[in-house]
């Protein structure tokens, strides 16, 4: 039987290492399917990511191997089969518009991802998480309970073996302490007019204002509020003819829209992290 791995690692940069890495592989018979490679002249770093098929060794034996393989050269890697659709919790509030997207868009097998969960502070998504049988946990947040929900929350997040956990919309900012238990494995999005227009109603201040461009940014959580390293962003043009409900509908699809893009590429393996920034092998 043909087995399929993604390869990603990064690692102080030197001669031969697509070269050493190629070898490794083809001395067990790996076939390359897909390479990518980057050296950041910033910070002597060097990133890859590699898709390859083999069926010399079974998954627990390559990642032995690879573990001395990658010893001298201070690497740190993952191995992942193709095979295995990556288990997922999605967290949202009142806004619904990423959580339907990425719902269809998994259930259309755009997304190889398994939708283990979605958690909500409100109510108003049970139906349809029920349409999609996924199960729902409406966990409702106060200033006294915080603690407790967000203790929850990991709770339910580690009993479904998640790998990846989507804010879709959740309007809850998160603890130090979770962000820290959820690094590189949690993506929010928000709007892009970050931070001149903060607050509920974003939308009225950039109509107001007058806005030319307004836009949506994903990223990796972090302790730090919506300042992770970035995965993906867009824009749209407005003008002044737009009215608010112009603005947040155009709004709201380009969340959907981004957000897609970089859950599909985490969940493909695509995304490294480089510090304060992100490397993407599309």
């Amino acid at each position: 039987m043909n087995k399929t791995y993604i390869l990603t690692l990064s690692c102080p940069d030197r001669l031969g290492l697509v070269h050493a890495v190629s070898g490794f592989l083809m001395e067990r018979n790996g076939n390359i399917e897909e390479a990518a490679q980057y050296n950041d002249p910033d910070t002597g770093l060097f990133f890859m990511r590699v898709q390859f098929s083999c069926t010399q060794l079974s998954p627990q034996d390559l990642r032995t191997q690879l573990e001395f393989f990658a010893a001298p050269f201070s690497m740190q890697w993952s191995l992942h089969a193709t095979a295995q659709p990556m288990r997922t919790v999605l967290l949202v509030s009142k806004e619904g518009h990423c959580l339907n997207d990425l719902l269809f868009r998994w259930k259309s097998g755009l997304l190889p991802l398994d939708i283990r969960a979605i958690i909500s502070n409100h109510r108003e998504f049970y139906q349809l998480a029920a349409s999609y049988n996924v199960p729902f946990h409406h966990l409702p947040v106060t200033a006294a309970n915080k603690a407790q929900v967000e203790s929850r929350q990991l709770e339910i997040i580690e009993a479904e073996g998640a790998e990846l956990v989507v804010l879709a919309r959740y309007m809850q900012i998160l603890s130090d302490e979770l962000c820290r238990k959820l690094s590189g494995r949690a993506i929010n999005i928000h709007h892009s007019f970050l931070p001149s227009f903060k607050g509920a109603k974003p939308y009225y201040q950039a109509h107001d204002r007058g806005v030319k461009l307004i836009g949506a940014t994903a990223h990796y959580v972090t302790a730090d509020l919506d300042e992770g390293p970035i995965i993906e962003q867009d824009v749209a043009r407005v003008d002044h003819s737009k009215t608010v409900e112009d603005l947040t509908t155009q709004g709201r699809d380009t969340e959907s829209q981004v957000l897609a893009r970089a859950v599909k590429w985490h969940s493909e393996h695509r995304v490294l992290i480089n510090g304060h920034k992100t490397v993407i092998f599309k």
